[in-house]
């Protein structure tokens, strides 16, 4: 794999300025899977990343997050033949 798409997130989920990034790690266990969130800002003409999140942004967050969830099961169930 080369080095650039070792440094690239599995799946990212986004909703509005709501970022779900959900990272594979490969272990001697087999795959593990990580998540980070973040949001989304404006300071002037640079857009800027932090993991402060207002009232509004929860129910976003929550279905960011779920779809993460739901993702990761899915790429551990077995596929049909």
């Amino acid at each position: 794999m080369p080095k650039n798409e070792s440094n690239r997130p599995a799946r990212e989920i986004r909703y509005g300025s709501i970022k779900v990034l959900v990272w594979r790690n490969q272990t001697t266990n087999g795959a593990m899977h990580n998540v980070t969130v973040a949001r989304l800002y404006k300071d002037g003409d640079e857009w800027k990343e932090t993991s402060g999140f207002h009232t509004e942004d929860l129910p976003l967050l929550a279905k960011g997050l779920n779809d993460a969830h739901t993702w990761i099961h899915d790429q551990a169930a077995p596929t049909a033949s």
